[in-house]
């Protein structure tokens, strides 16, 4: 089980990490859109060594300006 959490985290995060670049934003500028989120978060995110809560994709949806159904869109196995 934990082993298929660290596979879906690590997919979520290059997905995350797909979408900054193709919108042509860096970390620093998803940290400058946002609340609150920082570069560390950012970073942990995109390399699937973090877990994030709801406030924190919201956040993360705001830094990016996209809608947070879109950082959600992404392939995993089944589940």
């Amino acid at each position: 089980m934990e082993a298929m959490k660290d596979d879906i985290l690590k997919k979520f995060g290059e997905h995350i990490r797909s979408l900054r670049i193709e919108s042509k934003l860096s970390q620093d500028d998803i940290v400058l859109n946002s609340n609150r989120i920082t570069k560390a978060t950012v970073s942990d995110i995109e390399n699937g060594k973090r877990n994030l809560s709801f406030t924190t994709l919201i956040d993360l949806a705001k830094g990016m300006k996209r809608h947070p159904k879109e950082l959600l869109d992404f392939k995993t196995e089944e589940i």
